[in-house]
């Protein structure tokens, strides 16, 4: 009996972008009718940190108090993305680009869609993220700096992965034995090593009511 073939290795998947005879098709609804028709324009949220700086963990708490006002609005987890749309990618620095990159582009969707999306990625890599804001116009693309030193991210780590990467039983792990390139410049900086939940949740927000892509409730 044969051996079932192994995943392929990326690169190895498809012809990438060598689709032809295929153009992009306008709908009749658009972003602009979308933001009329629920008050608030679409966004995309980037947050970006280390494992274990809080992305997740604040991008849910976000997503739910913007969900409180009644807003569409939806949270892309790493995690649970590589359980179907990037099941096939490991985590080798070129996997890690074409993660980010098809991100970027679902990203790109829900932004056409009229949806606030949150993106919790560790999205290590400056140029990768570079490219992800350049898919959509000026000010749709908001990245959140998730920042906390290292040591905090590893007392935080729950799954012992920091542990196993310092043992040598996960390679490439960012942080550790792959780097982590912090924005120098993001849009917004939250302190997620020293400040709490409700805190972290309060400095968002306020950047999306100051920016107007959403409107302080009335008192």
């Amino acid at each position: 009996m044969s051996a079932a073939p192994s995943t392929p290795a990326y690169g190895e998947l498809t012809n990438q972008g060598a689709s032809t005879n295929i153009a992009w098709h306008h709908t009749t609804v658009d972003r602009a009718a979308r933001a009329e028709q629920q008050g608030h324009r679409s966004a995309i949220l980037w947050f970006t940190g280390l494992s274990g700086s809080g992305k997740s963990t604040l991008a849910n708490a976000v997503n739910s108090a913007l969900f409180e006002r009644g807003l569409s609005c939806y949270v892309l987890d790493g995690d649970n993305i590589r359980h179907g749309l990037c099941k096939d990618l490991g985590f080798s620095d070129a996997a890690r680009e074409e993660n980010i990159r098809r991100i970027g582009e679902v990203s790109k969707l829900f932004l056409d869609a009229g949806v606030v999306v949150l993106t919790a990625f560790v999205s290590p890599f400056k140029a990768d993220r570079d490219k992800a804001r350049a898919l959509v116009d000026p000010g749709d693309f908001i990245e959140i700096h998730c920042a906390a030193d290292l040591g905090t991210c590893e007392q935080r780590d729950t799954k012992g992965l920091y542990a196993k990467a310092r043992a040598g039983e996960i390679k490439e792990f960012t942080g550790i034995s792959s780097p982590y390139e912090a924005p120098e410049k993001p849009e917004l900086r939250v302190h997620t090593g020293s400040q709490n939940l409700e805190e972290s949740v309060a400095t968002v927000v306020a950047y999306l009511e100051a920016q107007g892509i959403i409107t302080a409730p009335a008192n």
